[in-house]
Order: C-alpha cells, then structure tokens, then sequence
C-alpha cells in the first residue's frame, strides 16, 4: 500500500484542499449549532445582537410610536438588556417595516429564536440552489458557502444580509424561466440596496437591452406592496427615516469599507466622498455589461459585479460580504487549482480567528472584500488558462 509520502503532489493538493475545506466547515457548523442551541438559555444573548434593533422597531410600530426614535429604541433595547452604550437602529428603508412589525407581537427570546431559523434557511437554500445552478457536482466545494465567515456573523448577529442573498440566488434562479417573480425577489435586495449599486446599473441596462419587462413589473410591484404596507403601518416613516439618515450619528461613524475608510482620510466632512467608488463602479458596470451584452450570463457575470458592489459600496459591514456567496462559489467551481480552493479554505479561517479578537467597527476589517475579489479574478484566470490548454494524449 503506498504511504502518504508516496501521493503524487497533486494528489497531495488534493488531500489538503479537502482537508481544509472539511475543518473549516466542521468548525464553523459546531459553532453555528452552539449558538442556536445556547439561545434559548442565555438570557442577555438574544439582546447582544444587532436583531435587538429590529425587534425594537416592531415594538414601537405595534404601539403606533416612531421606530427611529432613538430614545424610545434605547430605552427598549436596554430595558431588554442590551449591554453596549450604543443604540441600535434599523436602517433598512422603510419598505422593510412590514418584515419588523409581526416581531412586536412577540417576547424578544421567542422571536430571536424565530429569526435566527429564518436567517438559517436563507443561507441553506442559497448554497443549496448556487451548488444546483452549476449542475450539483458532487464535490464539498459548496460547504465553503455554508462555512463562510460573513454569512456566519450575519446569521449570529441577526442582520438582514442574509435575506438579501436569498433574493440575489432567486433572481439567478428564475430570470429566465419566471422573470415576474425574479422582479419581486429582488425585493429582498432592496432591503440593502446599498450593498447593489453597480448590479443594478448593468441590470437596468439590461432590462432595457433585452426588454426583460417582466422583471421590473416584479420588483415595482414588489416594492409598491411593501411600502403600501408600511405606509399603512407608519404613515411618517419615510420622513422619520430621511431625519434619522441625516443626524450627525450616523454621518459620522466609521464603517470599516473602502469608500467610508476614503471619506474619514480625506476629509470626513464630505458625505459626497462616500459616495464616489460606487458611482464611479456604475459606469464600469454599465461598460462591462455593455460588451457582454451579445451573450450575457447572468450566473457567471454577476459574480464581478457583485464583489465588485461589495468593495465600492458607500457603506458596507464585513457580514455584509455575506452576499459574496455565490460570486465564490462560480470561481470555486470553475477552477481546477485545488491551491487555489485551499487559499479560500484558509482564508476564511483567517476571518474566523480574527473576529473571535477584533470587533467588526475594527479597520483591520478592510482587507476581506478586496481579497474576495483578488482571489475569484485569480480562479478565473486560471480555469481561463485550463480551457486553453489542448488535452493531453495518453499513449
């Protein structure tokens, strides 16, 4: 039988990337399965997170309140036991009240416990459905998916990120077969619109191109329900919302992306500033699609466009980079470098060591999302490389 020693060495890069992908995988599942189970008996757990905002705005909509009241929610998410001196508030547009509202009728631990399963299947259906977009091989590449850092944050924190990457699989899933229900998917996008920016100017443009109506018929009517609903719910939510954007507190803290890092380097005064990566992003994306338009996919060339929208985002938390799921996955599947495979593997252990000590308001958070993008441009290149190569002749 022939010895460990005796692998050949792509054999041995085999065994390590499998390795890799296995360990961070398995770690990262018994952490997600300690927190869930921990839930219910840890009583300030629930209260620790960001979903705390979120069940504080439902309550304040239940009682006919302003749910950016940062009093009101302060006083709230403390009385529930919320230990930082912060306050946390729900920034998601308005359209996204109706999402909050039902948790007014709920405690905080059940309703915690609630969201937490939800945010749990959006992750599990999204890797699930990207693995079946690339035809299901049957490989483990796709437990990176389960496994990445951000989506891990998102889902233990309780943030809407993931809900957002459900919506992003969606559209990928059904633009071609149900194009008004893709639309309507998009909603989910829309409760970080934000995070799309360049996505949405190469989708506009091909709305247009290829005169896919059906798809902004689906994401319209999808946003006029929900702000129909939450202008049922609050009639002065959007105005309470444009003043809660606008105060000094939010304008001036730090988010560790690129574009806010820019601002706070230069001159932090200049909100505009923040905004300039992104806008500039657009008109790339409306180039890159413009040159693709002949034979656009929107499974392989919405993986740029979003890594891309994550690193030039105005502002942007590393969970946030949750939604880089399905970009990874394209260049995971279509790379043959199993050095490659392994780097991402290591990568994200990287991620996992360094929030167990830094806190996610750290700078040394600006790293990940230009290495995302570095690392799927370089599985690319050299899956490109391996396409042009001409098969080998066995004698």
């Amino acid at each position: 039988m022939a010895s460990k020693l005796d692998l050949p060495p792509a054999q041995e890069r085999r065994d390590f990337a499998e390795v890799a992908i296995a360990v961070v995988a398995g770690l990262t599942l018994a952490l997600t399965i300690l927190f869930i189970f921990a839930m219910p008996v840890a009583g300030n757990l629930a209260a620790s997170r960001d979903f705390v905002s979120y069940w504080a705005t439902g309550q304040q909509l239940v009682r006919h309140a302003n749910p950016y009241d940062r009093d009101a929610i302060s006083a709230l998410e403390h009385s529930a036991g919320l230990t930082v001196k912060a306050v946390l508030i729900m920034r998601n547009p308005p359209w996204a009240l109706p999402l909050a509202y039902p948790l007014g009728f709920l405690g905080l631990r059940v309703a915690a416990i609630l969201w937490t399963l939800l945010l749990l299947a959006c992750l599990l259906i999204s890797v699930r459905m990207v693995r079946q977009l690339h035809g299901s091989p049957p490989n483990r590449i796709h437990w990176l998916g389960f496994a990445f850092t951000p989506a891990i944050i998102c889902l233990t924190m309780g943030q809407t990120s993931l809900l957002a990457l459900l919506g992003l699989v969606l559209f990928l899933r059904f633009h071609r077969c149900h194009p008004f229900n893709a639309g309507a998917a998009l909603w989910l996008c829309a409760l970080k619109p934000h995070l799309f920016l360049p996505f949405a100017a190469a989708l506009a443009a091909w709305i247009v191109v290829s005169r896919s109506y059906k798809v902004l018929a689906g994401a319209a009517a999808a946003l006029a329900l929900s702000s129909a609903a939450a202008f049922l719910i609050d009639p002065t939510a959007w105005s309470a919302y444009t003043r809660m954007m606008r105060s000094p507190a939010v304008e001036s803290e730090f988010i560790p992306c690129l574009a806010d890092a820019m601002r706070h380097w230069l001159d932090p005064r200049a909100v505009w500033l923040q905004y300039l990566p992104a806008a500039l992003c657009c008109l790339w994306a409306l180039i890159y699609f413009w040159r693709r338009r002949i034979a656009w996919d929107w499974l392989s060339c919405s993986s740029p466009l979003m890594l891309v929208s994550l690193l030039a985002a105005p502002y942007c938390w590393f969970y946030d980079q949750c939604l880089a799921i399905p970009a990874l996955l394209d260049g995971a599947y279509a790379t043959r470098s199993r050095n490659l495979l392994a780097f991402l593997a290591l990568a994200i252990l990287l991620a996992d060591i360094q929030i167990c000590v830094v806190k996610v308001i750290s700078p040394l958070w600006l790293w990940t999302a230009p290495a995302w993008l570095v690392w799927y441009l370089l599985a690319r290149a050299s899956a490109g490389k391996e396409a042009s190569q001409p098969p080998s002749v066995s004698a």
